[in-house]
């Protein structure tokens, strides 16, 4: 694993930098197939002194990138918070990556607070029936909004096929359309 650690508005001492390599060395027994791990230090002018030091961490394995970035009035306080960070990230991945091999999906045959195991929480809970009706774009924002949704399913009359119109995050909305139907 290679470390890099770069500095901006700063210059970074012999300590810090043995006590970067000390704290995120032993990163690469926990990732083992971490390639590189950059680290950058910024020391930024700000009315706040609680966020006067900038310590970014950015891990890159093979399919694997992991990013943290923590702001403190202390150097070493925020190198210290951005490799709880990066070891509570890797914990996540490391437990993701796992219940994948085992074939699990998550949230599923967990115990819950009585201890006992809860129901898979994946699949097909439900399924609602009704009537799709041709209409115009307009009247399908219409009604979905009406019906207080994020999507709505209809009969396009302008292209005669089957549409799905959502809403987007930036308030705007889309429609899916099936080819080769």
């Amino acid at each position: 694993m290679e470390l890099m650690i770069t500095a901006k508005n700063m210059e970074i001492s012999p300590e810090v930098r043995s006590y970067i390599e000390r704290k995120l060395g032993k990163l690469d027994r926990y990732l083992p197939d971490a390639a590189e791990v950059r680290v950058e230090i910024f020391e930024e002018k700000t009315k706040s002194p609680q966020q006067h030091f900038v310590v970014q961490a950015t891990v890159n394995g093979s399919g694997t990138k992991l990013r943290s970035e923590e702001r403190a009035a202390d150097l070493f306080t925020a190198i210290n918070r951005v490799v709880a960070v990066t070891n509570r990230q890797i914990t996540h991945h490391k437990e993701k990556r796992d219940d994948r091999r085992k074939g699990s999906l998550p949230g599923r045959n967990k115990p819950d607070v009585e201890g006992e195991t809860a129901q898979p929480t994946a699949g097909v809970v439900k399924v609602k029936r009704f009537a799709v009706e041709t209409m115009p774009v307009e009247e399908a924002i219409y009604q979905m909004e009406a019906l207080g949704h994020d999507f709505f399913l209809f009969l396009n009359d302008g292209t005669g096929k089957i549409n799905l119109l959502y809403r987007r995050k930036d308030n705007n909305y889309g429609i899916i359309e099936p080819e080769g139907v």
